[in-house]
């Protein structure tokens, strides 16, 4: 099944086009491509390279709780999402240190920049921890993914928590067209640090087993890529644990399936590796999935190449 992921990125290395980005980056890209996963068949935490699956669970876990405040990131070492709320802070009224402009680029071909940046970074992680004041404000990334997946805002002030709703839609009734949840907000994409790249999901239920499909419209295939596989799979383990199923298939449709141009070398080392067999997951069978805590998830068997370094465009 791993094939599925490579293949991907062989079509855009050979069928790509180059497109200037919001980064300033530049990307090889191709515009609509699917790929298939059967969850019966192994858990799809990519081999060809490591991926950490702590940071994929606690994020999920994050976005379940209707959380949008990197703090609980931080307090599980998870820095994903560091860049994009220090962006905010940088460029507030508020930042006093020193000039940050372009700070994404800079850092990646600049040292003493680099250094500089990772003291501020670093201040910034910090104050987040333990300045509730300053977390509150700067920590937070807007309505993004948990606020969206949890509290749904509504034109009349009240709320809509899709994931519970999407739960009960497939207890009660299982062979609905509309177990759909949807992170794209557009009134409220605006104030978002970062717009929803995976847009929204659909689960289908067939001979007791519960299969996601996931749009999403823009996929950094070497580093989020991955990260999205595993995560969508995983919540299609727990909602199918939720709701008494098996678990079927996860499909994952792209929108701008994209490589960054400085992700060349990094997706060719990759791509000369073969893959290995796919781990398990294990749950824990005796707490609903909305009390779920990082030891009720586990991922057994993993035995991947070693990671590959790449730097993050923002």
């Amino acid at each position: 099944m791993e094939q599925e992921y490579l293949d991907l990125a062989k079509r855009i290395i050979n069928e790509g086009t180059n497109r200037e980005d919001r980064t300033g980056t530049g990307t090889k890209s191709v515009f609509g491509h699917q790929m298939r996963f059967d969850l019966q068949k192994g858990f799809p935490l990519l081999t060809t390279k490591r991926v950490f699956f702590k940071l994929i669970k606690s994020e999920l876990l994050w976005f379940l709780k209707g959380d949008t405040n990197i703090r609980f990131l931080l307090e599980n070492n998870n820095h994903i999402w560091d860049e994009w709320a220090f962006e905010r802070y940088v460029n507030s009224e508020d930042y006093t240190g020193p000039d940050m402009t372009d700070f994404g680029l800079r850092s990646q071909t600049d040292d003493a920049f680099k250094e500089l940046y990772d003291k501020e970074m670093n201040r910034f992680r910090e104050r987040v921890l333990n300045d509730d004041e300053f977390s509150e404000k700067y920590g937070s990334l807007g309505n993004v993914y948990g606020a969206q997946w949890r509290a749904w805002r509504t034109t009349d002030g009240e709320f809509i928590d899709q994931i519970k709703n999407v739960i009960d839609s497939i207890k009660n009734n299982p062979y609905s067209r509309r177990h759909i949840v949807s992170a794209w907000n557009p009134e409220e994409v605006p104030s978002m640090a970062l717009p929803p790249c995976h847009t929204l999901f659909q689960f289908y239920v067939d001979e007791g087993k519960l299969s996601c499909q996931l749009y999403q419209r823009s996929g950094d295939v070497f580093l989020g890529v991955p990260f999205n596989i595993a995560s969508y799979a995983l919540l299609t383990h727990l909602i199918a644990q939720e709701t008494g199923l098996e678990v079927g298939e996860f499909i994952h449709t792209l929108g701008d399936a994209h490589l960054y141009l400085n992700h060349m070398d990094q997706i060719n080392e990759q791509l000369s590796r073969e893959p290995r067999e796919f781990p398990t997951i294990q749950l824990n069978t005796d707490k609903s999935i909305f009390d779920f805590e990082m030891d009720d998830i586990k991922v057994v068997g993993y035995n991947p190449h070693k990671a590959i370094k790449a730097p993050i465009a923002v």
